[in-house]
């Protein structure tokens, strides 16, 4: 098709986030990185969110404020998620997400089509862009013809493993909860199967709190089976369209780092941040092991108190962000070990929540203990502050294998079965007081990452090629 005709779309995004912070940071990014790239963006959010997020922030305004003012056009609209304000969608989770996957398709629907209809006869053209934890979205973008980008916010491996789980069973792969006990399992490689990494063993006990939602997750993970694999799906028709979303390839994904050194980046916290930076400010260069387990994994009380153990005995100045609600809840009392607070006087600095980026960038962190979130390790990547890895749940035993095995750029907190407090000092002294190859090796990781996003970078060129591809979608479904 005519040069001309691509340049002449200007798309418009219509982006359903989801409901949790490790997806919403990439997909607020994702919103800049495409309205820089002149997209029009209507950024949706549930009403409970955005006031969580404003009373968090202390701004009762727009997440977006900074980029707006840059002259970006992203627009936001909220939307309701079923319950009050006030519901507890904690304690009543399985009431709340049931809702969500249930009642919530048919608001959505309303709005994406109240925004087209707006749409209507001007100079844009819309797309609908949703989180691939969604099941809803490729009916509704097949009502109102439109193409759908499926945002994939985790490793593109977790994908491959969604979308050959047939091929897993057939080689006896247990897959009764879906595609999280796969990655809760142990892992073995399929030789017939090109697209998978070499799955290893998990030796790290994960917490199968999900067992619980295993109706959502299958039908989450039928939702994946359906879906092409692949850099972007090409159909012909709308018809399509339920089948064959575009699947963002990963080092697309990789571009919410972006805005992570940019006045552009969105107010997306939660959660109220305490400010770690004056703390910081006093430690020298490399001393401080910072240490968090990302937004929602839980972790059992024995082993925060034998990460506190060791973690005393290491002598390792250190920042731990320790949420209210990390502990399993009938292990809520007393979590830490009696007496920790005072030894730890001077070196230690405990918050129940910060900004991460802040802190892996400042000069003064040498080291990060993590769950192995996909965020957290792409931060870790760009920060170039090698890992302790300590994964709770999901994918993240697999991510561990690839920072500790396949990129050498962290290490295990235990290597054991059960974690000991012995074995934290040993590693934590290991990481922070040596760490050389590791060391070495995440130097070169952070080179590659920031080459990977300069201007002339492959990032860059994805994005690119990916507009191009959204472009031409968009002429062939509006023939």
């Amino acid at each position: 098709m005519d040069e001309f005709v691509y340049d002449a779309i200007k798309p418009h995004a219509i982006m359903v986030e989801f409901l949790f912070q490790g997806h919403i940071n990439p997909f607020a990014n994702l919103a800049i990185g495409l309205a820089s790239k002149g997209c029009t963006v209507t950024y949706v959010q549930t009403e409970f969110i955005h006031n969580q997020m404003s009373q968090a922030n202390q701004n009762p305004g727009f997440l977006f404020s900074s980029a707006c003012g840059s002259g970006l056009d992203i627009r936001h609209k909220t939307i309701s998620d079923g319950f009050p304000l006030d519901f507890d969608r904690d304690l009543n989770f399985d009431e709340f997400f049931g809702s969500i996957v249930r009642d919530f398709p048919a608001r959505v629907d309303e709005l994406v089509g109240r925004i087209v209809e707006t749409e209507r006869g001007r100079d844009t053209s819309p797309f609908l862009v949703a989180d691939a934890y969604y099941t809803w979205p490729p009916e509704v973008a097949a009502k109102y013809n439109l193409v759908y980008v499926s945002f994939w916010p985790s490793p593109a491996e977790r994908l491959s493993v969604g979308y050959h789980l047939a091929l897993l069973e057939e080689k006896g792969t247990p897959i009764t909860y879906g595609m999280y006990l796969i990655f809760a399992s142990t892992y073995r490689f399929i030789g017939e199967c090109h697209a998978l990494f070499a799955l290893k063993p998990n030796n790290v006990p994960v917490d199968n709190m999900l067992d619980n939602y295993k109706d959502h997750i299958e039908e989450i993970t039928e939702v994946v089976k359906s879906k092409t694999l692949g850099d972007t799906i090409k159909c012909s028709s709308p018809r399509d369209a339920p089948f064959c979303p575009e699947i963002l390839i990963e080092t697309i994904m990789k571009a919410h780092l972006q805005s992570t050194c940019t006045n552009l980046a969105p107010v997306s916290s939660l959660i109220p941040e305490v400010d770690c930076l004056e703390w910081l400010s006093s430690k020298p260069p490399c001393s401080v092991l910072f240490i968090a387990f990302g937004s929602i994994a839980p972790v059992k009380k024995n082993v925060i108190r034998e990460i506190a153990h060791g973690l005393a005995s290491s002598g390792a100045n250190f920042v731990w962000v320790l949420r209210p609600d990390m502990v399993i809840k009938e292990e809520n009392d007393d979590v830490l070990p009696p007496g920790f607070q005072k030894e730890i006087v001077g070196r230690g600095l405990i918050v129940p929540w910060c900004d991460q980026r802040k802190v892996l960038a400042n000069p003064a962190v040498g080291g990060f203990l993590t769950h192995c979130g996909w965020s957290s390790i792409l931060e870790s990547m760009w920060f170039g502050v090698p890992m302790l890895c300590y994964p709770v749940l999901a994918d993240q035993p697999n991510n561990r294998n690839m920072v500790v095995c396949d990129w050498k750029i962290g290490m295990n907190l235990c290597d054991e079965q059960e974690i000991s407090r012995r074995e934290v000092e040993e590693k934590i002294k290991s990481l922070m007081r040596s760490g050389t190859e590791v060391r070495m090796e995440m130097k070169k990781v952070k080179e590659l990452v920031h080459n990977a996003l300069a201007q002339d970078g492959s990032s860059h060129a994805n994005m690119n090629r990916f507009l191009r591809d959204l472009k031409e979608k968009i002429c062939m479904m509006g023939k």
